[in-house]
């Protein structure tokens, strides 16, 4: 019936938004990946002509960046799987429990036919004491023999139903399996980049002119860094003008094709938290001063805008205040870069991480784990800053002390 070809490809047919997202996610997927290659083809081409440079360096950095955002992207696909399959599962376990219902009821029936037999309308009639009783009867006669068919039907429809539903959980646990192998197949290239970028640093350690190199990329991180929280502060602007063009309604930002909210008012307060923040890394230790900092190998001073954390045994690197993770990027000299967007037009950055667990837009809360901190020329260290508004303040004396 017409009933069942549309309960059945309501269950079957994608909607169009869904289509569109998994179109748009293989779009960035083959852009990544375009992008890896194009960074392989350069990176022959400089060890050609330079082996062991901070350019083949930071090649190693941006190709282990756009790795892990491929590896995070699958993770998060495979969480949404494993979702979908537990709905797809209570949702059968529904339908099986309504299917036991309506056997039963049927079931019922035919025992009571079976027994008494079946009542004709005829024989109520004829049986009746009254003329009032008979119609009654032929009434109810003819409302419980309905009844029983849209059991009937009712049944029918719901075992396609489930059928459906059992084929759609299968394909999900399919594409689930298929996204643990491809994520696993990309953390194994990744691990592959990780072990030859170990010999670049190794090697970049022992050379004076090189490490001079690092620090000159990294003047240029901190102009990058300035400018992407100056973008940042320009779209909060632009986000309050539109709510207050719109009478206080909730504007959702769009930022690479993913739609999310960054209003922040809602968090708890920052600059409560000076003196008492949680340490972006558990039990790390402050190995660069915020300010002007002198390197005793080169001889030389340069400017921090935040803090440098070296991290021991635990490598998460966590959240220190509620807020938004509103850009991720890859920037030379601080390779894998977090900057988190917090209540009272505050914010934090958190530099050289090697595999991130987060995605823009992610909400976050203290103590989320962001990342876990990636190996510099000064080893496993993190570089944290906090800003507020356009100026850069000193982490150190927002830590909670130890």
């Amino acid at each position: 019936s017409y009933i069942i070809l549309f309960i059945l490809l309501s269950f079957v047919t994608p909607t169009f938004p869904q289509v569109e997202q998994i179109d748009d996610k293989k779009v960035e997927l083959d852009r990544i990946k375009g992008e890896i290659s194009e960074l392989e083809i350069e990176l022959e081409e400089e060890i050609a002509l330079e082996k062991e440079s901070v350019k083949v360096l930071e090649n190693y950095n941006k190709q282990s960046f756009l790795l892990n955002k491929i590896i995070n992207n699958f993770r998060r696909e495979e969480q949404d799987k494993k979702v979908r399959i537990n709905n797809r599962n209570r949702n059968i376990k529904s339908i099986e429990a309504e299917i036991k219902i309506l056997k039963e009821n049927y079931a019922a029936y035919v025992v009571s036919i079976y027994k008494k037999g079946k009542i004709s309308e005829f024989e109520s009639v004829i049986d009746s004491e009254s003329l009032q009783q008979a119609i009654l009867r032929v009434q109810y006669l003819k409302k419980f023999s309905e009844r029983r068919e849209k059991d009937l039907e009712e049944l029918v429809i719901k075992k396609d139903e489930l059928e459906t539903a059992k084929a759609l959980l299968q394909q999900e646990i399919n594409e689930k399996k298929l996204l643990a192998e491809q994520k696993k197949a990309e953390e194994e290239v990744l691990q592959t980049k990780l072990v030859e970028r170990k010999k670049i640093l190794n090697n970049i350690r022992q050379d004076k002119d090189k490490l001079q190199a690092t620090l000159n990329t990294k003047k240029e991180a901190q102009s990058r860094i300035k400018n992407i929280i100056a973008k940042l502060i320009e779209e909060e602007e632009k986000r309050k003008l539109q709510l207050a063009s719109v009478d206080g309604t909730d504007i959702i930002e769009e930022h690479s094709g993913i739609e999310y909210d960054l209003n922040t008012t809602s968090f708890s307060s920052f600059a409560q938290m000076k003196g008492e923040m949680l340490w972006p890394i558990h039990e790390g230790k402050i190995i660069g001063k915020f300010g002007e900092n002198k390197n005793s190998v080169l001889n030389t001073v340069t400017l921090n805008y935040g803090i440098d954390i070296e991290a021991k045994e635990d490598n998460n690197v966590r959240c220190v205040a509620e807020g938004i993770v509103s850009a991720i990027d890859w920037l030379p000299g601080y390779g894998s870069v977090i900057i988190i967007s917090h209540n009272e037009d505050y914010r934090t950055v958190y530099g050289h991480l090697e595999e991130i667990f987060v995605q823009e837009g992610d909400k976050v809360n203290v103590g989320t784990v962001l990342a876990k901190v990636g190996e510099s020329v000064d080893g496993k260290v993190l570089h944290f800053e906090i800003w507020k508004a356009r100026l850069n303040r000193d982490p150190e004396l927002w830590l909670a002390k130890k």
